[in-house]
């Protein structure tokens, strides 16, 4: 079995487990947020159900629109926090005391290797970099889960991505995941469990990889998943604090599909409107793309080392004229550790907007919406038609590094790294 069959197999209660059987499943974690878990706490009350299957194995982040940025993203925090109260949920998070829920449930340590998590947001899949299984679900198979604690699946087949050596330059999470997907197509990995191994796992942080993870349902993946090594072990030392099991593959033969990728070849990458497949090296880039707006945060890259990333290219400089730059801490910890280790002072003294932290602008919630033919260069993970906005802008996805160098010189091109 693949490292996903091995973990789903457990879950069941199965000996072993292949691709397409349907499954039934027990959860670890239950996860909501505050516009998917209003229509599942809806279908947990019409379906009669008095009592939650565990209190501390569900999560509920107000994250998409906190703080609630109008009157019906407050009633819609108002019954999250109803419910919270009522069942005595554990792991509830509001304004002061949340994050990103990506960004927020590794950090608190909620998800570990070998365990099964659901999540009513299709980004559920980041906490594969840990070495769990995790997926998106909709908001009745959330309000399943919180009754029963279970929930049906069907085994999903798998792709291997071999890695090979390190990252260089520039070079991040976020590019190696835009590689693959320009390689591949948003539909390459179609309902399959991309998994990541090979000796080039050791020049990947624990943030590199879940940004990858967080990426895979880009690639139309049921889950992304990576092979825990010391690198997943050291994170997690002062984090969880219960016994959990790792999983590894048998074999080759396992797999419907290899892919090797050499992270040394990998360079900064830009995906064009309006798919995440529309990949370019920024090499490739012939043209001066001009830009009137940088984001740099989200689920995807809204870690530390993202904003250290950022910094890095920002210190000392302002942002182009007639660019309006965002950068948004995935947590109140790492919105801390901006403060403390004067991130937050370069971000300001650049020109920046320095905001609590909050999906907003990915998904054209607020903090950022894009007017009638606006561009914006994003560290976010979809660039659809009218995701940031109106249906006439555009969104081109790169790294905190590249969005950073872009929001320096106003325009997206070759170029953007000289003299930085």
């Amino acid at each position: 079995m693949t490292m996903t069959q091995k973990i789903l197999a457990r879950a069941a209660g199965l000996p072993s487990v292949k691709a397409g059987q349907l499954i039934k499943a027990k959860l670890d974690m239950v996860l909501g947020n505050d516009i998917t878990s209003p229509v599942a706490i809806n279908e947990f009350e019409k379906n009669g159900f008095s009592e939650v299957f565990d209190r501390c194995r569900i999560s509920l982040v107000m994250d998409h629109f906190t703080p609630n940025k109008d009157i019906k993203a407050a009633g819609l925090t108002k019954q999250c926090r109803t419910f919270a109260r009522k069942y005595d949920i554990k792991n509830y998070f509001d304004v002061g005391d949340m994050g990103i829920e990506h960004a927020l449930l590794p950090e608190k340590g909620l998800i570990a290797p070998g365990e099964v998590c659901i999540g009513a947001d299709s980004h559920t899949c980041t906490y594969g970099a840990l070495g769990a299984f995790s997926t998106g679900v909709g908001s009745t198979d959330m309000a399943a889960g919180m009754a029963t604690g279970e929930a049906w699946f069907k085994v999903p087949a798998a792709i291997k991505f071999n890695l090979t050596g390190a990252l260089q330059g520039k070079a991040s999470g976020k590019d190696v995941i835009l590689h693959i997907i320009g390689k591949i197509g948003v539909d390459g990995a179609l309902y399959k469990s991309m998994e990541f191994t090979g000796e080039g796992l050791k020049s990947l942080s624990i943030d590199d990889r879940l940004c990858i993870a967080n990426m895979a349902i880009e690639a139309g993946g049921k889950n992304g998943i990576f092979e825990v090594d010391e690198i997943t072990l050291d994170y997690l030392k002062d984090r969880v604090d219960r016994p959990f099991e790792s999983f590894k593959a048998d074999s080759d033969d396992d797999y419907e599909q290899i892919i090797d990728i050499d992270l040394s070849e990998i360079r900064p990458t830009v995906a064009f409107p309006h798919l995440p497949e529309n990949t370019r090296t920024i090499d490739e880039i012939t043209e001066k793309v001009v830009i009137d707006q940088a984001v740099i945060g989200s689920c995807t890259n809204g870690r530390i080392t993202d904003m250290r990333a950022a910094a890095e290219i920002l210190k000392g400089k302002r942002i182009a004229e007639n660019v309006r730059c965002i950068v948004i801490p995935g947590t109140q910890q790492i919105y801390l550790d901006c403060i403390k280790e004067g991130l937050a002072e370069i971000f300001i003294n650049a020109g920046c907007a320095f905001s609590t932290p909050t999906c907003g602008p990915c998904l054209g919630g607020h903090m950022g919406i894009l007017a009638e033919n606006e561009r914006a260069v994003s560290t976010t993970n979809r660039n659809f038609v009218g995701r940031m906005g109106h249906v006439t802008s555009e969104v081109y996805l790169a790294s905190p590094a590249v969005a950073a160098a872009c929001a320096l010189k106003g325009y997206i091109g070759s170029d953007i790294f000289d003299e930085v």
